[in-house]
C-alpha cells in the first residue's frame, strides 16, 4: 500500500475512513504475522508506513470530530471543557471585557455630577 496523505483523507466521509481503517489494521496484521514466520525485508519494512498510515487516519477523524462539535457549540453558552480555548490560568479567571468596563450606580452619579472641566 502506498503512503497514505493526510490533505487527501480531509474530503472523504467518515464511513470510508472507518473502512480505510479497518483495511490498513488486517494488512497490519498480516504483515506482523509475516514478521514472525520469518518474511521478505521488504514486507518488513512496509509495517512502519502502515503504522503511520493508520495514526493519520485516525487523526483525520478525530480532527473532522472536534471541528464539527466547535460547530456545535459555537453560539452556545457552555461548552466542553475540552472545547473552550487554553490560555493560562489567570487569563481564564481574570474579568472579561465587558465586565471590567461596568461601573456601579453610585460611580455613574459620581461621574455625572462631578464631572472633570
Amino acid at each position: 500500500m502506498v503512503k497514505i496523505r493526510a490533505h487527501k483523507l480531509r474530503g472523504k466521509k467518515k464511513e470510508e475512513l472507518l473502512n480505510q481503517l479497518n483495511e490498513l489494521k488486517t494488512e497490519l496484521q498480516q504483515l506482523n504475522v509475516s514478521k514472525v514466520t520469518g518474511g521478505a525485508p521488504s514486507k518488513l519494512s512496509k509495517i512502519k508506513i502502515v503504522r503511520k498510515s493508520i495514526a493519520r487516519v485516525l487523526t483525520v477523524i478525530s480532527q473532522t470530530q472536534r471541528d464539527n462539535l466547535q460547530k456545535f457549540y459555537k453560539n452556545k453558552k457552555y461548552k466542553p471543557i475540552d472545547l473552550r480555548s487554553k490560555r493560562t490560568r489567570a487569563q481564564r479567571r481574570a474579568l472579561t471585557k465587558h465586565e471590567a468596563s461596568r461601573k456601579t450606580l453610585r460611580q455613574i452619579k459620581k461621574d455625572t455630577h462631578f464631572s472633570l472641566r
